[in-house]
């Protein structure tokens, strides 16, 4: 049974949120890489599955004890403009119930066709499944909610793009597969009994500390806890310099988890207007533009879940309205803290703004390696801010060992460098993952300051820097 415990309570909501589907078995499944330690916090038999049995679970040539497969419908704004969407490459076996009673879906993304493939193939290459697996994980040890990878298998079989790749599946586990994109579903339908059962399960899933609320204000508050989550999450993108590429509606996940490592990255130099998405010739998803964009999607939430906020109309529209604004001054909140705790600030000054945003002028300026800067701020070259911040620090009554040792829980030593990653799929691809395993085991430990390893730290220019939408 390998420790497989799954259930079907996403089924219970309406069908028109999914569809039942049967796998494609693919030729010659083979495992290439596998997350013990993940397989064990499921609560699954690592030993079982990292075997050829495994590969045949994880390509959806075998379905485990207790999965039904379905794909997940849902919409979204792509770029700003609504389109119906759909799981189109991606299966949830079901969901996994840990020994902890914890519940995560256990999804194949690269799995064959369904109702949603809108003439696609449903399958996915090797490079893009791994570059979601180094990533996803990566984000993880440096404490982003996150969705993880389980395994990557081989299908023994071409996919076709611009060129003739090979083929993978990716096993992706996640709190949820619910989107912003989810509700959008709903209401487009114009289904309000389907939206308030989609409402009702996200808060009962994701927001149980609400679940005792039974009152007419139940949707809000599970709202204004959807806004909360999400400030949270982009403020700490902010902080760590990651710029996800694809921020439309369908990749925002309501359990405040990052979702969807297509076009992703996290930047070197630092540049408010930084992008690497191939397709995204604007810079719609630029870094200084994430926290903007996600209180865009909020409030494209919100048009979805008006209907449940009030009777009146007019009413719920301007309480939709009071949280979606609310959104900036819990970013702002979030993100300070962060800074202040990456400068080694342990009290709240009202100049502390101006402190972080003269570091970052000056950093832009001078293209200063944005993760380096702060993991060793003595390198900042500006005596007349290293000065302000000195003076500053002398106005907190902690110790500098306090201090020195918030600095290192909060800026990392080592990140998913845009040429490790790059070198590590390259070798992969080859089928040598002798590379990938070393950049795995050094992101493992991203905030270990004792390890002196400048090949992983040591950023490159990465200006003309382009990753693709092949997840």
């Amino acid at each position: 049974m390998a420790g497989w415990r799954l259930e079907r309570t996403y089924a219970s909501l309406p069908e028109l949120f999914y569809s039942e589907v049967g796998l494609t078995p693919v030729r010659e499944p083979r495992l290439v890489v596998f997350n013990r330690p993940l397989a064990d916090q499921l609560g699954l038999d690592a030993d079982a599955l990292n075997t050829p049995e495994g590969a045949a679970i994880f390509a959806g040539n075998v379905l485990p004890p207790g999965s039904r497969p379905l794909a997940q419908a849902y919409a979204g704004h792509q770029f700003g403009h609504f389109t119906a969407l759909g799981d189109g490459r991606a299966v949830l076996l079901g969901e996994q119930v840990t020994p902890s009673g914890e519940r995560f879906d256990i999804q194949l993304k690269g799995s064959g066709r369904t109702p949603y493939s809108r003439g696609g193939d449903g399958r996915a290459a090797l490079g893009p499944m791994l570059r979601e697996y180094i990533i996803s994980e990566a984000m993880h040890a440096l404490g982003i909610p996150t969705t993880r990878s389980l395994a990557v298998v081989t299908t023994g079989e071409p996919v076709f793009r611009e060129d003739e790749l090979e083929g993978a599946v990716l096993t992706r586990v996640a709190a949820s597969h619910i989107r912003v994109g989810t509700m959008q579903w709903a209401a487009a339908h114009r289904d309000v009994d389907a939206l308030r059962a989609l409402a009702e399960y996200t808060r009962a899933r994701h927001y149980p500390e609400l679940a005792v609320v039974q009152d007419p204000d139940a949707a809000l508050a599970l709202f204004a806890a959807i806004v909360e989550r999400q400030a949270r999450l982009i403020a700490r993108w902010q902080l760590l310099g990651f710029i996800h590429g694809v921020m439309n509606t369908d990749n925002m996940a309501l359990s405040g988890e990052t979702i969807d490592y297509g076009p992703c990255a996290l930047m070197n130099a630092y540049d408010p207007r930084a992008v690497f998405s191939s397709i995204d010739h604007g810079g719609r998803y630029a870094y200084a533009n994430q926290p903007g964009i996600a209180q865009w999607n909020l409030t494209r939430l919100a048009e979805a879940m008006v209907p449940l906020f009030d009777a009146d109309q007019e009413r719920a529209v301007e309480r939709a309205k009071e949280e979606v604004h609310r959104f900036a001054d819990l970013f702002e909140t979030y993100w300070l803290q962060g800074m202040r705790a990456k400068l080694g600030l342990l009290n709240e000054e009202p100049e502390d703004r101006a402190l972080v945003d003269d570091l970052l002028d000056w950093m832009h300026r001078q293209a200063a390696d944005f993760t380096n800067t702060f993991r060793d701020l003595s390198t900042v070259t500006d005596p007349a801010w290293r000065k302000r911040l000195q003076e500053r620090r002398t106005r907190q009554t902690r110790s500098s060992q306090d201090v020195e040792a918030l600095m290192r829980r909060s800026n990392p030593s080592f990140i998913p460098r845009n040429h490790k990653v790059e070198e590590a799929l390259c070798e992969a691809t080859g089928h040598n993952f002798s590379v990938m395993e070393r950049l795995l085991d050094v992101l493992r430990s991203p905030y270990d300051c004792s390890r002196d390893l400048p090949d992983f730290s040591t950023p490159q220019d990465s200006r003309g820097y382009r990753t693709f939408c092949g997840t």
